[in-house]
């Protein structure tokens, strides 16, 4: 196709179909990239997921103290903890 015809986009009967469409497809035959215009979706949250963790009382209390010094909840430093090393896990397995 041609920058200046561009292609109906499909209909599609569900999200696995579509999917399946757009991983074989090539976006410039149906949309106009050149007008397409950056916008951010500031309201937008990651999915959570509740989940127990047992963890020793004393690294509890030590978190804690941590988390107070650097003015955030315990439950933030421990997500910031975890986010830092897996970043640093997949890195070195990707090196």
């Amino acid at each position: 196709m041609g920058p200046f015809s561009l292609a109906p986009k499909p209909r599609h009967r569900s999200e696995d179909e579509e999917r399946e469409f757009w991983s074989k497809a090539d976006s410039t035959d149906y949309i106009d990239w050149k007008q397409a215009k950056r916008v951010t979706f500031s309201k937008l949250k990651p999915s959570l997921r509740t989940i127990s963790l047992r963890l020793p009382e004393m690294m509890i209390e030590e978190l804690k103290l941590l988390a107070n010094k650097m003015d955030v909840p315990y439950q933030t430093l421990i997500k910031i903890y975890l986010s830092e090393r897996i970043r640093k896990e997949l890195e070195s397995a990707n090196a």
